[in-house]
């Protein structure tokens, strides 16, 4: 099965101008943990609650001035649509990462979880993988 499959295609994401404040909003109302940061299609960052969390509450930052662009993990980690699920599991267990921006053609797609993978019940054992790999730490 391909990450096609199975990834969020109603993905949410923002431009690097975008406050924080409305990002935290855009996580809330969606349930989400991470909004991809995009410009022109291309995948320039994302932001995850954590990121929120670290980089701009508990440094003191003013909230209502910080933007993605000041916040985001950099060139974050994406897969392409066609891969499998084996080596979407393996990327998330190798990067430490619990969701991986989904591109096709160098454009986002879609939105890859771990929660993704885990709910599919012929994909239990991948997700596993990669819910060790990610608690083991960074291995490359």
């Amino acid at each position: 099965m391909r990450v096609m499959d199975i990834m969020s295609t109603d993905v949410s994401w923002v431009d690097p101008a975008a406050k924080v404040t409305d990002i935290a909003k855009i996580m809330r109302d969606k349930d989400i943990g991470a909004v991809p940061v995009v410009q022109a299609g291309k995948v320039l960052g994302i932001i995850t609650d954590r990121d929120i969390v670290l980089r701009v509450i508990a440094s003191n930052k003013d909230v209502n001035q910080m933007t993605a662009e000041q916040c985001m993990t950099v060139d974050p980690i994406c897969i392409d649509g066609t891969q499998d699920i084996d080596t979407v599991a393996e990327t998330m267990a190798e990067y430490q990462v619990k969701r991986l921006p989904v591109l096709n053609k160098g454009q986002i797609i879609g939105v890859i979880a771990l929660g993704d993978l885990a709910i599919e019940n012929i994909h239990i054992n991948e997700a596993g993988e990669a819910l060790n790999g990610i608690s083991r730490g960074i291995s490359h």
